[in-house]
C-alpha cells in the first residue's frame, strides 16, 4: 500500500504542479499546434494526398513536443534538491520512476486529445468511425515513448547539455515505436483490412512490454548515478 501511496503521490504532486503553472503542457500543446500548422501551410494538399502525409506529421508533433515535456519532467526535483529526498523515503525506488512516469503520460495524452481535433480540421481527414482504434494507437505509441523517455529523463537530467543529450539518448530507442505507430495510424485513417494494422500492434505491445520492464528494473541504478 505504501509503493501505491508513493507513486500517486508524485503522480499528484506533478498534476498538481503542472496544474498551476502550466508550463509544460503549455509548451508541448503550442508546439504541436505550431508543427500541424507549419505543415499544413507549407505542402499543397491539392498535389499531395492528406493521407500519404498526414500520419507522419502527426507523429512528428507527438515526438517533439512529448521530448519538451520529458526534458522538464525531473528539472524542478533537481533545481529544489527534492530528489535526493524522495531517494530517502523508505519505499523502492522504482515508484519514483513509475509516478513520474504516468504523469508524462497523463501529461502527454491530454495534449494529444486536444491535438488530433486541430489534426483532423487542418488535415480534413474523417476518423470518427476510427475513434477507438486511433486512440488505441495513440495510447500504445505514446506509452512506449514515455517508458523509455522517463527512463532517459532521469539519466540526463545531471548533464548541462540535457536538452540536447536526452533527444539523442531517445530518439534511436524509440525509432520501433515511431514507425510502428505511425504505420499502424495510416493504415486505420486509410481503412486498410486490420490484417494489416494487427502486427504493427503487436510490435508496439512488445516493445511496451519489454522497456517498461527493463525501465523498472534499471532505474534504481540509473538514479544513483
Amino acid at each position: 500500500m505504501d509503493y501505491l501511496n508513493k507513486i500517486w503521490a508524485i503522480v499528484w504532486k506533478d498534476i498538481r504542479a503542472e496544474i498551476r503553472t502550466k508550463e509544460i503542457f503549455s509548451s508541448m500543446f503550442i508546439f504541436s499546434l505550431l508543427v500541424l500548422v507549419i505543415f499544413n501551410f507549407s505542402i499543397d494538399l491539392l498535389e499531395i494526398k492528406p493521407l500519404d502525409i498526414a500520419p507522419g506529421v502527426l507523429w512528428i508533433a507527438f515526438t517533439f513536443s512529448g521530448i519538451l515535456g520529458l526534458n522538464r519532467s525531473f528539472l524542478f526535483e533537481k533545481e529544489n534538491d527534492c530528489l535526493q529526498g524522495m531517494m530517502l523515503t523508505p519505499v523502492d525506488r522504482s515508484a519514483i520512476y513509475l509516478g513520474k512516469m504516468l504523469g508524462n503520460l497523463i501529461l502527454m495524452l491530454v495534449m494529444e486529445v486536444i491535438a488530433v481535433p486541430v489534426f483532423v480540421i487542418l488535415f480534413n481527414i474523417g476518423i470518427y468511425d476510427k475513434i477507438f482504434q486511433l486512440a488505441v494507437v495513440i495510447f500504445l505509441g505514446t506509452l512506449g515513448f514515455v517508458t523509455v523517455g522517463t527512463l532517459f529523463s532521469a539519466m540526463s537530467v545531471n548533464v548541462k547539455t540535457r536538452e540536447v543529450m536526452l533527444p539523442i539518448l531517445l530518439f534511436p530507442i524509440v525509432v520501433p515505436v515511431i514507425i510502428a505507430a505511425v504505420k499502424s495510424t495510416g493504415a486505420i485513417l486509410s481503412d486498410k483490412p486490420f490484417e494489416d494494422i494487427i502486427s504493427w500492434i503487436k510490435l508496439l505491445v512488445v516493445f511496451d512490454v519489454i522497456f517498461l520492464v527493463v525501465s523498472f528494473l534499471s532505474f534504481e541504478y540509473i538514479i544513483e548515478e
